[in-house]
């Protein structure tokens, strides 16, 4: 699926809840941080290496999928309700990093 094709899916889900209300930019950047934080409290603890291998325990692999498909979620619909093209937000900031971090 495409960035829009996710998008409209979200938008779609949260329109048949009546949950556009509660779809603010504060309300979805808190949540999006929530979400990061939870993403990151499933590698809390862990060694390099475990962290390296975390995706071959199936329950923490399964844990580490939905917290990261809440974060996408939680960014495609902040994206979509402040109108940001994530496509070209993405690629702008390439370039910049291109020339902040030169390939040597």
């Amino acid at each position: 699926m495409s960035i829009p094709d996710l998008q409209k899916l979200l938008a779609d889900f949260a329109d048949r809840r009546d949950w556009g209300r509660f779809h603010t930019p504060k309300n979805l950047a808190m949540a999006l941080a929530g979400e990061a934080g939870e993403l990151a409290a499933e590698f809390q603890w862990l060694d390099p290496r475990e962290s390296a291998e975390v995706m071959h325990d199936p329950a923490k692999a399964h844990a580490v999928r939905m917290e990261m498909a809440d974060v996408l979620s939680y960014l495609l619909r902040l994206a979509d309700v402040l109108d940001v093209d994530l496509d070209a937000a993405l690629r702008e900031k390439v370039a910049i990093n291109e020339g902040r971090f030169p390939a040597e």
